[in-house]
């Protein structure tokens, strides 16, 4: 768990795994992998099924103290006319302004209910619920894989940028994309491909940009991929996450003067918001997402956190609905009562 920059107050955690387990949360069949001396004393597995039992009984979760500070619409707006100006200077090619909401928790809301919710409404995203002392409580569903080593020793990562709504009874195949979406994406390529030179990596393969759906929204997407059996790159995985992150798509471009952009603009803590989160060499596999799509749970709110790309011919008013449609992706977790129908796997 990684913050979007490590600060006193928000530092990177290693949480190691007590309990992990694979299965079908629909008809709650899990199988047991493997456990620590202190999940086994503690009957964690039990406690587990019989939490994902009554995903409604009464919960607590770690929760931060950190004041909240949420942009109204004109703020917001006026944040990213600072940042067209600050582009039409030369100064960058893309900046990634980010704000924050903050709503009330009905309170009847479960966490876990939450996760279920998440699950069943986006059944393609890296799904997580993340509660510990020194980093509050996170719900997400994020489309964006930052490194994934898989246990074919197959290396992936991906561009991803540009955003709209999905419309009803459209398909992605349907999609059609402004000139700024598009080079808002081929920035986020330009900058993968950028990273693989500094570590001079010139076989790869690179397929897109696709359409793809990720819940209500629909984005551009390239893939990368590289067979580390066929190369000599064997801290790949540890080298392209540092040089990644954070990626265009959350800062923006250049990577230095875009993070002088917002350190002195954005005017509030990210947190773990479009920081990374996920499975390290778990089973020989590691699976790194950038922690979009998220709302982090106070004791009485949830926070949910959006950014929107922003280039030379933005609108600020459509960039304010963007980030609206992002929040709506993940205000879902907050519905109460809905059928658990899919499968995943928990680590």
């Amino acid at each position: 768990m990684h913050p979007f920059t490590v600060t006193e107050e928000n530092k990177p955690y290693f949480l190691e795994a007590d309990l992990l387990f694979q299965g079908n949360f629909r008809e709650n069949h899990l199988r047991f992998l493997s456990s620590s001396e202190k999940a086994v004393s503690g009957n964690f597995f039990g406690k587990l099924q019989e939490a994902l039992q009554q995903p409604d009984a009464p919960a607590t979760w770690h929760s931060a103290a950190e004041p909240v500070f949420t942009a109204s619409k004109s703020v917001y707006e006026e944040l990213v006319q600072n940042g067209i100006d600050f582009l039409k200077k030369g100064n960058a090619e893309k900046v990634v302004p980010s704000r924050c909401a903050q709503v009330a928790l009905s309170p009847h809301f479960r966490p876990v209910t939450g996760f279920f919710n998440l699950l069943k409404q986006y059944p393609h995203a890296f799904v997580s619920l993340v509660s510990a002392p020194e980093t509050g409580t996170w719900l997400g569903a994020s489309p964006e894989i930052l490194v994934v080593k898989d246990k074919k020793n197959i290396f992936r990562t991906m561009a991803l940028a540009g955003t709209q709504k999905l419309a009803a009874g459209l398909s992605p195949a349907d999609a059609i994309w402004r000139q700024k979406e598009i080079e808002e994406q081929s920035m986020v390529v330009r900058y993968v491909i950028s990273c693989f030179k500094k570590i001079r990596l010139r076989e790869y393969v690179e397929t897109g940009p696709r359409t793809v759906a990720a819940g209500n929204l629909l984005h551009l997407r390239s893939d990368f991929c590289v067979p580390l059996n066929e190369e000599e790159f064997p801290n790949l995985t540890s080298r392209m996450l540092h040089l990644l992150h954070p990626t265009s798509a959350v800062c923006g471009q250049p990577k230095e003067a875009a993070l002088d952009f917002l350190n002195a603009h954005e005017n509030y803590n990210r947190r773990y918001y479009s920081g990374y989160l996920g499975p390290v060499n778990v089973q020989h596999e590691t699976a790194v997402y950038v922690n979009l799509r998220c709302l982090e749970l106070r004791e009485n709110s949830a926070i949910l956190y959006a950014g929107a790309g922003v280039t030379v011919d933005s609108d600020p008013t459509k960039e304010w609905q963007e980030t609206e449609l992002k929040m709506q992706t993940v205000s879902a977790a907050l519905q109460l009562n809905t059928p658990l129908d899919d499968t995943a796997t928990g680590y």
